[in-house]
């Protein structure tokens, strides 16, 4: 409905038609726009942001074999870039806030992490940034792969070890102690990447890390059936009360994609407090499955939306992750009372997940929220006629109808241009930087190409293995609990 709404000091003090400027007040007329909250992406990788386009047909095993040669290299200057290009497409695309799981190679840095950090604040963007680290390679945490590799290729494999725990913890502790921006709305969490990527030494040295600090914690959880095998395989039980088992699981602690957990994990993270970010686009793409978000909702789990990085999202378009999560839904059941709504959907795409990161000022255009607000041109092809709101805004809107966007009562994108940044100039950097690189890690690029053939292979028969839950369309629909 037609409103006023009052901020001041970067809060939405008061909404309700007609209501009173006070004397002094800058008036904008919003009229012929479609006001909602800044969407918050629970789930994404700002390194990634100059790795786009590198792989199709890729498994989510795949894709992490392929980091030594999609992320090596990195100067400061590419961390920072990097994010930056993932910044600027989020906000461009109505995103105001973000969880980024960001790595380092070969340990996360202070320098590094604030200039991830730098980043987000010159797009004025909120985000929490959670170094992503493991002290196990994929080949190592995946019981006979490494085996299974030719002489030659196993020796190639064997020097991509990871740093000891106790560096990359201390590394972490380090970067924590002196995180300097939780006054613009950009704090810090720890990610242990995936559970068997990580030693239960490790896992409890996260755990006590992020206690200390009073942070966040954020995992890739039962995201493939590979991990979901690998975990019964390693641990005797599913990933997520392995976790919890050590003591990781509570109110801070976010699962990435969860598809592959049972009732008994969900109703776990619902009890604990925790939540899932769901990334219904990489998780197609990957061809990971499909996370029973109606399910989840309805045990009580709270869950927020995400676009994953854009090297298995390939973009940070939160409208497009919203519409696939509602189709993503639509196709596990015939009976559309087991569908989620587009109420529900919105839901997950901002309040859910500002939830995950640990946020309950956004979310909301209603007083006391902060005044990030996505201003909608409704006179673009989708929103004629404008017969229903929330249904136009999941299922139709693309971004493309984005024409302001406010953070905390500040405009970073404003007539369809960035207000804090050259995007042209940005550009130049980026290609520039992608040449640099692509000569940089073609080594990497050639043992991945030799690598990938054995991956790909040893991960489909381990993921052919029985699991008894089915995440695909050519399983049973919602079998086994």
């Amino acid at each position: 409905a037609p409103a006023d709404i009052l901020i001041e000091d970067g809060v939405i003090r008061a909404v309700g038609a007609g209501l009173a400027a006070p004397e002094g007040a800058r008036e904008l007329d919003a009229t012929g726009f479609l006001l909602h909250p800044g969407l918050v992406n629970a789930h994404t990788h700002g390194h990634g942001g100059l790795g786009r386009g590198q792989g199709d047909r890729w498994t989510l095993e795949l894709l992490l074999a392929s980091a030594p040669w999609v992320g090596g290299s990195r100067s400061l200057a590419d961390k920072r870039l990097s994010a930056l290009l993932c910044a600027a497409e989020m906000v461009q695309k109505g995103c105001t806030a973000a969880y980024d799981l960001y790595t380092e190679v070969p340990l996360p840095t202070r320098e590094g992490l604030d200039a991830v950090a730098d980043a987000y604040d010159t797009l004025g963007m909120r985000a929490v940034v959670a170094p992503m680290v493991a002290d196990l390679t994929l080949y190592e945490a995946i019981p006979g792969l490494l085996e299974a590799l030719p002489e030659g290729l196993r020796r190639e494999a064997e020097k991509l070890r990871l740093r000891p725990a106790a560096e990359t913890l201390a590394a972490m502790e380090e970067a924590a102690k002196h995180w300097r921006w939780n006054a613009a709305d950009i704090r810090f969490a720890i990610a242990p990447t995936i559970p068997h990527h990580c030693s239960t030494e490790f896992l409890c040295g996260c755990r006590d890390l992020a206690r200390a600090h009073g942070v966040g914690l954020h995992s890739h959880v039962g995201e493939s059936k590979v991990q979901a095998v690998v975990g019964m395989q390693r641990y005797g039980t599913t990933l997520t009360r392995h976790m919890d088992r050590l003591g990781l699981v509570g109110p801070g602690f976010t699962v990435a994609h969860g598809i592959w957990l049972d009732d008994e994990d969900l109703r776990l993270l619902a009890d604990r407090g925790a939540s899932i970010a769901h990334n219904p686009v990489s998780n197609m793409k990957l061809g990971n499955g499909m996370l029973r978000l109606a399910r989840a909702l309805e045990l009580g789990v709270n869950v927020g939306l995400g676009t994953d990085g854009v090297t298995s999202g390939d973009n940070g378009n939160m409208y497009e992750a919203m519409r696939a999560a509602a189709g993503l839904s639509h196709v596990q059941t015939p009976d559309p009372r087991g569908w989620v709504s587009a109420e529900q959907i919105y839901r997950a795409a901002t309040l859910g997940s500002a939830r995950a990161l640990g946020f309950e000022d956004i979310g909301a255009i209603a007083p006391g929220m902060k005044a990030d607000i996505v201003f909608l041109d409704l006179a673009v092809p989708h929103w004629i006629p404008h017969n229903g709101t929330m249904n136009q805004l999941v299922h139709a809107e693309d971004a493309t109808a984005v024409r302001h966007v406010m953070i905390g009562g500040r405009f970073v994108f404003k007539d369809g241009r960035h207000t804090t940044l050259d995007l042209a100039r940005l550009a130049i950097e980026a290609e520039a930087a992608r040449a640099r690189l692509e000569a940089a890690n073609a080594a990497q690029k050639a043992l991945f190409e030799a690598l990938a053939p054995v991956v790909s292979s040893f991960c489909a028969g381990l993921a052919a293995r029985p699991y008894h839950l089915g995440r695909y369309l050519c399983e049973a629909p919602n079998s086994g609990v």
